[in-house]
């Protein structure tokens, strides 16, 4: 299956479509050499599983489009496949929202075989995380979420998932990079792992050699598509409250101003922060008198040095909470109070 591409990367930052890995040592492996990642594995895997998905896509070949059929079907069915990972006994599945995007149908398969038509039950479009419930017979094998902020640059990790749709596979690396932006979006933060991660993968958890997730396998670098030792993954302590979200209610409520900005070097500005290059009639920001070309200095006094720290902060936020913006307008320091919003596309 070829690599998934997402729109907002560079066209060399591929999506993953199936793909996990799992690590584990035993104790005082990493002392004696190289870690053995046997028992980790066996331990862990019963709880990866992988996912089939079908979805109803109007843009389809050229010579099918604004057809009878397509119009009378609605689009045409493409099959896609991911990885994901149990965290409730109950059926509870961990993913990616990009593996699951648009489906009309989607299948989890256990390790033992076991197929179970799945439902999602929300997604994070701003953190690429969804929720799947399955309806197990008896409790599933689950595995929890670890804390990805103790984790080093340099330590062993795991990747485990369903790479071309292969099926359960684990790879193993070290811990690259922490902290990266890959263009994804406003709370790109991910963990880089050399851990070999392919198409297929996306969606799948990255453990640590206690058998904790601590990444969610999401992109890779690649000039081919395939893995080319840089793969990223949705840290831990990022995914828990989304999770935790999706898991009370379906989504994650997300703050909205209604401006579109820009950073103020791109600008030409002297001064750090964030411009105001639009504000959407009706929205939060336009009742709170907000202008284009304001500098946004500051939020609730936390300094705001780039337009994406602010997209970031005020997303964080939850729909209803009036925070303080420090600007500059015409040369001249102001607060103004705005009272954040929902995000349209929240519902």
């Amino acid at each position: 299956m070829p690599p998934a591409e997402s729109p907002r990367l560079s066209r060399r930052m591929a999506l993953l479509l199936p793909t996990a890995l799992i690590a584990c040592a035993r104790p005082g492996a990493a002392q004696r050499g190289l870690p053995d990642f046997a028992d980790l594995a066996e331990s862990v895997l019963p709880a990866v599983v992988s996912i089939q998905v079908t979805s109803r896509e109007r843009a389809g070949p050229l010579e099918r489009r604004d057809t009878p059929q397509e119009r009378r079907r609605g689009g045409h069915l493409v099959q896609g496949a991911g990885s994901g990972f149990i965290i409730e006994p109950s059926g509870i599945i961990v993913t990616n929202g990009h593996v699951v995007g648009n489906a009309t149908r989607v299948q989890v398969t256990t390790q033992n075989g076991t197929e179970y038509v799945a439902r999602v039950l929300g997604a994070d479009d701003l953190t690429d995380i969804a929720l799947l419930k399955i309806t197990p017979q008896a409790p599933l094998a689950a595995v929890s979420l670890g804390v990805s902020a103790n984790m080093r640059v340099g330590q062993w990790v795991m990747a485990a998932g369903n790479p071309f749709g292969l099926g359960g596979s684990v790879t193993s690396g070290i811990i690259s990079a922490r902290g990266r932006d890959i263009g994804a979006g406003p709370f790109d933060d991910f963990i880089q792992t050399d851990a070999p991660i392919n198409p297929g993968n996306s969606g799948g958890p990255l453990f640590n050699l206690s058998g904790e997730v601590i990444g969610i396998n999401t992109a890779i670098y690649s000039p081919s598509g395939a893995s080319a030792g840089i793969g990223f993954a949705v840290p831990s302590d990022l995914a828990r409250p989304v999770v935790e979200a999706l898991i009370r209610g379906g989504r994650v409520d997300r703050g909205w101003l209604g401006v579109s900005v820009s950073d103020a070097e791109e600008q030409g500005r002297h001064q750090r922060g964030a411009v105001i290059m639009g504000v959407e009639r009706g929205s939060p920001a336009a009742r709170a008198g907000l202008r284009q070309g304001d500098l946004v200095t500051a939020l609730n006094g936390e300094p705001v040095v780039t337009s994406r720290a602010l997209v970031r902060g005020v997303a964080g936020l939850p729909p209803g909470e009036t925070v303080r913006l420090t600007l500059t307008r015409g040369g001249r320091s102001q607060e103004i109070a705005v009272q954040i919003g929902r995000r349209p596309n929240e519902g």
